[in-house]
């Protein structure tokens, strides 16, 4: 019974290899694929700021992203001059504030919005280059 059923498996797997097809194979496709590939596979360039070591102040995180946009809002209101970031990492959004080049400039805005965002920090990470502000906007 034994010697069968190996015989049988055998003759089985044989069969199967001496039944596969020759052949060729034509694809057809829309042209607009190639052109998405071609499209795809540019070089997108870097990113052209300058970036420097220094300071945003992380004022807030949630995972709504209208929370946050309300908050930048009412950030904007106060300090219109000052540069606003809002990043994503999942699962929450992050609003960033400022290109601070020195620690206390950092502090400055932290210790002007305690009051409505208490659990806003310092953060040292690249910055955009500060905007220079002529004599006159001062």
């Amino acid at each position: 019974m034994r010697k069968t059923l190996l015989l049988f498996i055998a003759a089985f797997s044989f069969t199967g290899l001496s039944i596969a097809q020759q052949g060729d194979i034509q694809v057809k496709k829309d042209g607009r694929i190639d052109a998405l590939v071609a499209k795809q596979s540019e070089v997108i360039p870097p990113d052209t700021k300058t970036k420097i070591k220094g300071y945003r102040v992380q004022l807030y995180f949630d995972s709504d992203r209208g929370t946050i946009n309300n908050a930048r809002s009412r950030f904007i209101a106060q300090f219109p001059r000052v540069d606003t970031y809002v990043e994503y990492t999942a699962p929450n959004y992050y609003l960033k504030v400022g290109d601070f080049r020195t620690r206390l400039e950092a502090e400055k805005i932290k210790a002007a919005m305690t009051a409505e965002f208490p659990t806003c920090f310092v953060i040292e990470e690249d910055i955009n280059l500060p905007r220079l502000v002529k004599e006159e906007d001062r």
